[in-house]
């Protein structure tokens, strides 16, 4: 499992993209100065930095162009210029790729992925889960109960797969309302709550007793990792 440090300064920030990178399955370090994070590379050695280009303690130049004189490390830049003489500095400094603010976290997901996949550092992603008798055509979009095929919608798919793709930990509704409607507004927890039971209803047996997706009590769902994992295949 790849890991990713994210060196950015605005808090919200990286608590959006770091919930949307381990919905995604990564392992995630952050930190909220330039001279910590280079610190934490140093000592972690992630596979891939997103780094924000104005960060206090040292500029997000200085610490790209530290991580290069030592490692070929991926690097994504954020950063809120727009200037083409700034894009043009990071990339001959030796990013991978450079994203302008304001972008949406499911594009640095799917850059992220893509800049690993050049690296080399990509996991291989499966195409279909198959939980006991659940299966999930990730590609299809089709799941599956003892073969017989459910009609879940767009939302209720992204919320089975967020959960599904990993077994055993508990989602916050925050968390789940980003990662089925891209976004957390106010008034998500009753929103998650009725698209879960909707998601019960179609795919348990029992709703009232589910199998698959278990309430967490304070915090949220998980999927029940004990619901007789058969195996990911691609």
């Amino acid at each position: 499992m790849p890991t990713i440090l994210i060196i950015e300064d605005e808090p919200e920030l990286v608590k959006v993209l770091r919930s949307y990178l381990e919905q995604a399955g990564y392992d995630v370090l952050t930190a909220y100065r330039g001279d910590s994070g280079l610190s934490n590379w140093e000592h972690k050695r992630p596979d891939l930095v997103i780094l924000d280009l104005n960060l206090p303690g040292m500029d997000g130049l200085d610490v790209a162009r530290e991580i290069r004189r030592k490692a070929d490390t991926p690097i994504i830049m954020l950063t809120a210029r727009v200037e083409e003489a700034d894009r043009l500095i990071g990339l001959e400094i030796g990013a991978d790729d450079y994203i302008t603010k304001p972008y949406s976290p499911r594009e640095v997901v799917a850059r992220v992925r893509a800049v690993l996949r050049r690296a080399g550092a990509a996991p291989p992603a499966p195409s279909v889960l198959r939980i006991a008798d659940l299966e999930i055509d990730l590609d299809a979009h089709i799941v599956k109960i003892s073969g017989r095929s459910v009609d879940l919608t767009p939302t209720e798919f992204n919320l089975l797969t967020a959960l599904a793709g990993q077994p055993g930990r508990a989602f916050s509704r925050l968390q789940l309302s980003e990662a089925a409607l891209g976004t957390a507004y106010e008034g998500y927890d009753r929103t998650i709550d009725a698209h879960i039971k909707n998601l019960r209803a179609k795919i348990e047996d029992n709703p009232k007793h589910p199998r698959y997706i278990e309430t967490v009590f304070g915090v949220g769902y998980r999927f029940n990792r004990d619901a007789g994992l058969a195996g990911q295949t691609g």
